[in-house]
């Protein structure tokens, strides 16, 4: 298990490197996150739903995404409240506060997938959450130490040099660490080194004396990680041009799936622009995606709080395109109701008026993986569903695309304005290329290929700089 001294140390790519280096040894090996906090979510193979950055796990071994790989997702819908999702499936949305009584609970179910992926597989790489060091959450904890203690799994730490004061990190986690949890830790990885890790030679020393544990490298920042599936909004940035066809995307509060993006931001003839809180419309946009959300009326409020919608109608009216994905088609209507309060208190709002449609909210959720048609350029593409409510209205007579034959997404009478409800269309390297052919954008990207190629070459990063096979050694 390899757990954290915090948050973004780098756990994630660790992980996806490890597991990578561990399939081209022969091993069947498999992902494992007890508990993650992501809105950025993918449709597993059994038809449930975990943390992308499974996902990416999953493909650096060969496998398809399972619910076994993250038993339980918690998707924040409010700064105090999360959905809580079991195996794939919203079991229910709690506050925060209340999460503590639901957590114990759960641990059946975490151990009953680890011992699953267990029985099928030569080796599970499993990964925490935040950190052990965090002892105030140590109660009924799922996510780190009391998963391990539970699983009798042992545990790396992995240290994050680039934000200052590792040592301390590492030091300090080991001493507020309860001594029987401190035991199963059998070592340390330093992570995100810039410049010659050499300079660090005392301090990697001084650790390992302080500590007793041994150090199994030093890992140097890793460059092309931003080519891989983001996790964080906050990570995506774009590789294009300067100039040349602008997209830009409102960085919702509560942005959802945002891996629609990252081939875009990969194409060398996209300007991508993740526009944050507080920061108006750029004047010279071509393009405006509305991302995927979890709280649809809620973002609604936010984008108006940031007065995206006045910039929004002025870029429409100047003759900009725009594009609504999933939450941020169903803003692009005329209403949102959501007459049982699902998503937070009952009511209906007024949309951006942008399409002729109307959403209501129900509490069946939609998970599925289609095989679409693009209704303006007649490419297929692979895509999945992952949304609650329903659409209709006068410009769902002009589809978005057909999925098995039938109409999905809506589109303007000026056909500047499109919506759809299908995630992950960007993914396939045809569609992605006629659908940019048609703003006048040449696209030769293959971006799979990319990514794949990223992971081996992350797998040789860690292979070059830690002990891979003394690290891959420490599992029982």
């Amino acid at each position: 298990m390899i757990q954290g001294t915090g948050s973004n140390v780098g756990k994630s790519m660790l992980v996806a490197g490890l597991c990578r280096a561990a399939r081209r040894r022969g091993l069947s090996v498999a992902p494992f996150k007890p508990q993650n906090m992501s809105n950025n979510a993918a449709v597993s193979a059994d038809g449930g739903e975990i943390g992308r950055a499974q996902a990416l796990q999953a493909l650096a071994c060969g496998l398809a995404p399972h619910t076994d790989m993250n038993p339980v997702l918690l998707k924040p819908e409010t700064d105090v409240g999360a959905q809580v999702v079991v195996q794939g499936r919203r079991r229910a949305t709690v506050k925060a506060r209340d999460y503590a009584g639901l957590k114990p609970g759960l641990l059946g179910a975490v151990l009953e997938s680890f011992g699953r992926l267990k029985a099928r597989h030569d080796l599970v790489i499993v990964e925490g959450a935040g950190s052990p060091a965090e002892v105030n959450l140590r109660k009924g904890d799922i996510a780190n130490m009391g998963f391990a203690r539970a699983a009798e799994v042992p545990v790396v730490l992995c240290g994050d040099i680039d934000r200052g004061g590792v040592i301390a990190q590492i030091i300090g986690t080991q001493a507020v660490l309860d001594p029987e949890d401190a035991a199963l830790v059998k070592g340390f990885v330093i992570n995100k080194f810039r410049g010659d890790p050499r300079l660090f030679d005392d301090g990697y020393a001084l650790i390992q004396a302080r500590t007793g544990w041994r150090g199994f490298g030093v890992a140097p920042w890793f460059a092309e990680a931003w080519r891989l599936p983001a996790e964080d909004a906050l990570d995506i940035r774009s590789a294009g041009a300067k100039t040349g066809f602008h997209i830009t995307c409102l960085r919702l509060s509560r942005i959802a799936n945002f891996d629609d993006l990252d081939p875009l931001a990969q194409e060398p003839g996209v300007r991508l622009t993740m526009l944050n809180a507080g920061e108006a419309l750029p004047g010279d946009a071509d393009l405006v995606i509305l991302p995927g959300s979890k709280s649809t009326r809620g973002d609604l409020a936010f984008l108006r709080a940031q007065g995206w919608d006045i910039d929004l109608a002025a870029h429409h009216r100047r003759g900009g395109h725009v594009l609504g994905i999933c939450g941020g088609y169903q803003m692009l209507g005329r209403t949102v109701a959501d007459p049982e309060g699902i998503e937070g208190p009952a009511g209906t709002d007024p949309g951006l008026g942008l399409l002729e449609i109307d959403t209501v909210m129900t509490a069946d959720k939609r998970l599925t993986e289609v095989t679409a048609r693009h209704a303006a350029t007649g490419q297929g593409f692979r895509g999945y569903e992952i949304h609650i409510g329903q659409s209709d209205g006068a410009d769902r007579a002009r589809p978005f695309a057909f999925v098995d034959a039938a109409p999905e997404g809506a589109v303007s009478g000026d056909g500047r304005v499109h919506g759809s409800y299908l995630h992950g269309m960007f993914r396939d390297d045809g569609f992605r290329a006629a659908w940019l052919r048609g703003f006048g954008v040449t696209s030769d990207l293959g971006y799979d290929a990319t990514v794949e190629a990223v992971l081996d070459a992350l797998a040789d990063h860690l292979e070059a700089h830690l002990d891979v096979e003394e690290l891959l050694s420490v599992a029982v």
